[in-house]
């Protein structure tokens, strides 16, 4: 467990906490490409890390990133008119390009300093993976991009979306990290064999692994950016079958199951605030195009990815319990909730808003939750004290991979990731 105050700086990110700096020493998703998808179109309201803000796509096609309130008398920038290289506010007439620079002050009476000086806070942009990130931290420490792998990829191999989640992002990425869970809340009814459950997000093979031994072994391997997480399960005459999942700082996972030839799935979270997030999820196939099956599969939801709706709002989701169903929860699935990821949510969100880790017992299957905390407490921490981080210099090592793989029982892990990719800690040195 975690003392309150552990447990207060894992989870608040706003611009004063030592989490809140840190995840400003990262480049942050902060809306999908497609949210903004016209030169001159309309602006978008977003809240990141607890700063509202307003995006908006120039004539040019780029995107600035903004404060929401006009530093002339607060007006919301968001009811703003995006014209010609810029958005105006519509109080009085001030306008601004995407670097935040006052371009226009129709009521500032010419050779005044205003119109030299006056500025609205901006942020720097990219795109990348069909994701608008941004970098709200110092200007004078901005790296390029993490070069995850899906983004590096031609838009027919992969699928980007993003889903709400009404809580903290720790409780996110313990989840992902946690793969023990899986023998239970995404399994069929214990009287359900592995092969009669149409929600299983896996075949019937590797499920009745999951579910025969709840207790897998961990071997956690750290690299450049964060670590990567292998579960080992026995798998009766094949061995033993291990999931790997990736941790990369500040905030993102993967999805362990993938096999050769099926598709890797990845997400990033953002807080909003510190009591709910986006989850920004992608699947990539580096070998083949995601087919319009395949793509009309996903928009329904599947594996990690959740069924939404208008504003990106899980269909299945707090306000309405899930539309848990007590009937399927006793002949068919273990939780009565349809799809893994809505499970995940809900599973998650039922913890709080904020988690309380004071209360915990803590087992040797939390394991990666453990090094998870350890490893961004003490990078926050050292942050703090004045010590810079260096994973987001490193942008090339967050192009790696999860995966699932069997083995000879005794086989190392780092064996397992050398046999399965090729690198020992499932990094993948140029796109395929």
């Amino acid at each position: 467990m975690l003392s309150a105050a552990d447990n207060d700086t894992l989870t608040l990110t706003g611009a004063l906490t030592p989490m809140g700096q840190y995840f400003r020493r990262f480049w942050q998703p902060v809306a999908l490409s497609s949210e903004l998808p016209a030169a001159d179109g309309p602006p978008l309201r977003l809240t990141v890390l607890g700063e509202d803000l307003v995006a908006f796509r120039d004539s040019e096609g780029r995107v600035g990133v903004f404060d929401r309130r006009c530093p002339h008398r607060g007006a919301d920038m968001y009811y703003g008119r995006n014209e010609e290289c810029g958005l105006r506010c519509v109080y009085h007439g001030w306008k601004f390009d995407v670097a935040g620079k006052a371009v226009d002050l129709p009521n500032v009476p010419a050779g005044a300093r205003h119109h030299e000086t006056m500025r609205i806070k901006a942020y720097p942009t990219r795109e990348y993976g069909e994701i608008v990130w941004a970098w709200m931290g110092p200007a004078e420490r901005m790296p390029e991009v993490p070069r995850l792998e899906f983004g590096l990829l031609p838009a027919a191999n992969r699928y980007v979306m993003k889903q709400l989640i009404e809580c903290n992002w720790a409780q996110v990425l313990e989840g992902d990290l946690d793969t023990s869970h899986f023998s239970f809340l995404h399994m069929p009814a214990p009287s359900v064999p592995s092969n009669e459950n149409p929600d299983a997000p896996a075949d019937a093979r590797r499920l009745r692994w999951i579910r025969q031994d709840p207790m897998p072994r961990f071997q956690i391997l750290d690299h450049d950016v964060g670590f990567v997480v292998g579960g080992a399960r026995k798998a009766d005459e094949e061995g033993i079958y291990w999931r790997m999942t990736q941790f990369m700082l500040p905030s993102h996972g993967t999805g362990p199951s993938t096999l050769p030839g099926e598709t890797y799935y990845g997400f990033t979270v953002v807080p909003i605030t510190d009591h709910k997030s986006w989850i920004y999820c992608y699947g990539w196939n580096p070998d083949r195009e995601i087919g319009t099956e395949e793509r009309a599969k996903l928009r329904k939801g599947h594996g990690i990815i959740a069924e939404v709706g208008p504003g990106h709002i899980p269909l299945r989701n707090r306000s309405n319990d899930f539309q848990i169903d007590r009937a399927v929860q006793k002949s068919q699935t273990f939780t009565g909730v349809k799809g893994l990821a809505e499970q995940d949510l809900m599973i998650q969100q039922s913890q709080g808003f904020i988690a309380d880790r004071t209360r915990e017992n803590l087992t040797a299957t939390d394991a990666a939750v453990v090094r998870f905390r350890r490893t961004v407490l003490s990078a926050a921490n050292a942050l703090a004290a004045g010590e810079e981080p260096s994973a987001p210099w490193n942008p090339e090592a967050y192009c790696t991979r999860p995966g699932s793989w069997f083995a000879a029982e005794g086989t190392d892990f780092e064996d397992v990731l050398l046999e399965r990719f090729g690198d020992k800690r499932g990094r993948v040195m140029a796109a395929e």
